[in-house]
């Protein structure tokens, strides 16, 4: 039965039966990979955040506001007034429609990326292994220290 307390063990085998660590060379090439992982998590989120914002950017337009000639009137502003009043509708560009669905794509794409890696990254503190656990922790501040910059240039 596998132990469920953290243990400071330099054999362990991570997600795949291929993946066997028995050494502490092993330990801490294993570490290594689980941070950089963790780093390329965090690394996803942000890149996420930026299409975000590109893709709102490219979103095809709307109709827009009706055009009053007098928008200070109270006459104006009334629901029979606009109701009689022509609206502008503005036909959407097919190239910022086509960069939209392009954006949305790769944003469905880095989102299952992003999904799948987490649960490999759940999985791998979840062999009670503690240096495995510090390898994610600090790939985790590492990645958001590294990426979180970025954020404030969107």
């Amino acid at each position: 039965m596998m132990s469920m307390t953290f243990g400071f063990s330099s054999s362990v085998m991570l997600l795949f039966d291929f993946w066997d660590v028995n050494g502490p060379v092993g330990m801490v090439l294993s570490v290594l990979v689980v941070t950089l992982l963790t780093v390329f998590y965090e690394v996803l989120k942000v890149w996420r955040v930026w299409l975000s914002s590109k893709s709102k950017l490219a979103r095809p337009g709307t109709a827009a506001e009706p055009c009053h000639s007098d928008s200070s009137s109270a006459l104006a502003r009334s629901q029979s007034e606009s109701s009689v009043v022509t609206t502008e509708t503005h036909t959407p560009d097919p190239n910022s429609r086509k960069r939209f669905l392009l954006l949305h794509g790769v944003q469905a794409v880095l989102h299952v990326l992003q999904v799948t890696l987490g649960y490999m990254l759940m999985l791998c503190v979840m062999s009670y292994n503690a240096w495995i656990f510090l390898g994610v922790i600090v790939g985790s501040a590492l990645g958001y220290y590294i990426s979180f910059p970025l954020v404030g240039a969107v």
